[in-house]
């Protein structure tokens, strides 16, 4: 049997296709303004024989496709019990929200924090701090100066962090530093989360920000924890829809 499951996130729509449980195809494509064709042109190429769309924008699947959705919540728990069977806690940083998850042995979700009113801590946060700093998104997390010199932003609040951002450049601080600094203030506003779901061994770090070595480091350190990857961490989401889709 051939499942596929749909992420469908503010930056990314993420698609996973399985076949008898194992992964035969994901595809990652920029949302874009025509975020609808771009699922029915994955969908359309694979021909799942059932589909389940999460993610930001699963309802419009749901209201043009008459696709099953479920919350992303449900989908990246799934996907990270099942690549990582004994986690307890996800972190998920995605491009507009970030969750916190606990999870029951089981892997049913037991309670879970949500930061999604704000882009502060986000991977819209980090992708203009980055455009304010001079580097692109992806190797910003190489720029970290994890050095003696310290110094921190006082606002995560994304306007007022980059008019921060800016008026440190303009004070002579090196860019490394800077950057140092937004990592530890985006772990430091996600472990307020952790610390109110409880933290759980083990901790998968999913979503496109768990690329960022740098975020990744500093909650090792913050957690006292080894924090697990996987090699496509934005896959997880989609991962899980496809595994409900094949238990459907």
């Amino acid at each position: 049997m051939r499942t596929g499951g749909i992420d469908i996130g503010s930056r990314y729509i993420k698609y996973v296709l399985l076949k008898d449980s194992k992964v035969v195809s994901f595809y990652k494509k920029e949302t874009g303004h025509k975020p609808l064709a771009i699922c029915q042109d994955l969908v359309d190429s694979t021909k799942p024989e059932r589909l389940i769309a999460t993610g930001y924008g699963r309802y419009l699947l749901e209201v043009h496709g008459s696709v099953k959705t479920i919350t992303e919540i449900k989908a990246v728990a799934r996907g990270a019990k099942e690549i990582f069977p004994a986690c307890r806690t996800v972190i998920d940083i995605g491009g507009q929200d970030t969750k916190v998850i606990s999870l029951n042995k089981d892997g049913t979700v037991s309670s879970f924090e949500m930061n999604d009113r704000c882009a502060a801590g986000t991977g819209k946060f980090l992708e203009i701090m980055a455009k304010a700093l001079g580097y692109n998104l992806e190797s910003l997390g190489e720029q970290c100066n994890h050095g003696n010199e310290k110094i921190k932003i006082n606002s995560m609040c994304t306007v007022f962090a980059e008019s921060e951002v800016i008026s440190l450049i303009a004070n002579g601080v090196k860019r490394e530093v800077i950057a140092n600094a937004l990592h530890n203030s985006i772990v430091n506003k996600v472990t307020s989360l952790i610390m109110r779901v409880g933290k759980k061994e083990d901790v998968v770090f999913a979503g496109g920000c768990a690329r960022n070595h740098c975020i990744r480091d500093i909650f090792e350190k913050r957690l006292q924890s080894k924090i697990f990857v996987h090699e496509n961490p934005d896959m997880l989401g989609a991962l899980g829809a496809a595994l409900y889709a094949k238990e459907m």
